[in-house]
This record gives structure tokens, C-alpha cells and sequence, in this order.
């Protein structure tokens, strides 16, 4: 296989990284703020729930939390999962980076201090616009280098999607290694990623920056 044929495939397979990689964050970034509130509920029955939910999901394998989301409906209910392949891999992804950014949430409400709500309070504000205009963005700049360190994190997950036989980038790669007796797929696997997270540490910094972090 000529090196042009195989950077087009290549390419193809860091686009399909690239939708896991987006269509993740879309979806984990809210379900991880609507966790955090569950995880912080005065409810203890709902706070003990999803503790363990968070609990389960971070201490156990995302490979194996993909499988289970793939299987699922084929051993629980019998339904076909041909075409379920990469709504699983969205969802498997997304839940379990809502547990991990629900923690991250969780720290950075409780580092704002108590009086901030108290104050609002005596301003007139609602719950609701306290959150929203004063500890929301008070959140954000705490938590952004840790979000930071797992979206980047997520880049590499990427790449797990092998697992339930999905063919991004490095599935592809492996597949041309094993066909053509080669490691140069392995190697362009690694500069497509490594320039991918590049942009992602660059744009996460202009960000850090524009909301004077360490101001």
C-alpha cells in the first residue's frame, strides 16, 4: 500500500475519532453538571444512588463499561444491535466522562464560598441566578485545568472504541500494521494524536487566559 492510500485512511479514521471526541463532550459536559447536583442533593437516598453510579463508573474499566453498553439490549431485551454500534460507543463515552466531570463540578461549587449564596440571597436573587450569574462562573475558572487534563485524556480514550469493533483511527492503524508488516501506520497514528491534543492544550490555554485564571 502506497503512503498516500494509507494517510487517506488514516485521515478517515482521525475524522471518526474526532466525532467520538465531540459528540462526547456535547453530551458529558451538561449530564456531568445535572450529576453533580444529584451527587450533592440533600436527598440522601439520591445522593447515596449516584454516588455509587460515580463510584462504578470510575473504578471500573471504560473498555468494559462500552461492551456492557453494547451488549445490553441484544442479552436484556433481544433486540438486533447492528446498527447500535456507535450510538453504544457515544453513550458508553459519555456517561463515563459525566462521572468524571460531575466530580470535577462537585470540587469547584465547593470551593466558592458559603457567603457568596448568602449575599445573593440578600440581593434578591433566586437559587437559580445565583448559580447562573455568580458561582457558575466562579465554577468554571476553578475546575478548567482539571477538565483541561481530562478532555485531553479523552483524546486517547478515543482509541478504545476498538473494543466493540469500531474502525477509528487506531483500528485502522493496527489493521494496515498487521497487513502490510509495518509500523509507519502506528507512528502517523501517533502524530495525528499528538497534534490533536496540541490544538485541544492550545485552546484550553486561550481559554484559561481569556477568563484571567491567574489573575
Amino acid at each position: 500500500m502506497s503512503f498516500s492510500v494509507m494517510l487517506e485512511q488514516l485521515t478517515n479514521g482521525m475524522l471518526k475519532s474526532m466525532g467520538i471526541f465531540f459528540l462526547t463532550l456535547l453530551f458529558s459536559l451538561p449530564l456531568g453538571l445535572v450529576v453533580a447536583f444529584g451527587r450533592m442533593s440533600k436527598n440522601k437516598i439520591l445522593s447515596g444512588i449516584i454516588s455509587f453510579f460515580i463510584s462504578v463508573l470510575r473504578g471500573t474499566p471504560l473498555m468494559l463499561q462500552l461492551l456492557v453498553v453494547y451488549f445490553f439490549p441484544y442479552y436484556l431485551f433481544g433486540w438486533p444491535i447492528g446498527n447500535w454500534r456507535f450510538p453504544a460507543i457515544i453513550v458508553g463515552f459519555s456517561i463515563n466522562y459525566a462521572a468524571y466531570f460531575a466530580e470535577i463540578y462537585r470540587s469547584g461549587i465547593e470551593a466558592v464560598p458559603k457567603g457568596q449564596y448568602e449575599a445573593a440571597q440578600i440581593l434578591g436573587y433566586s437559587k437559580v441566578q445565583t448559580f447562573i450569574k455568580i458561582i457558575l462562573p466562579q465554577v468554571i475558572k476553578i475546575i478548567l485545568p482539571s477538565v483541561t487534563n481530562e478532555i485531553i485524556t479523552l483524546v486517547k480514550d478515543t482509541s478504545l472504541a476498538f473494543s466493540i469493533s469500531y474502525m477509528e483511527m487506531f483500528s485502522i492503524a493496527k489493521q494496515i500494521a498487521a497487513r502490510d508488516t509495518t509500523f509507519v501506520p502506528f507512528v502517523v497514528a501517533a502524530i495525528f494524536y499528538y497534534v490533536f491534543n496540541l490544538l485541544v492544550a492550545f485552546v484550553m490555554r486561550k481559554c484559561e487566559k481569556k477568563l484571567n485564571y491567574y489573575s
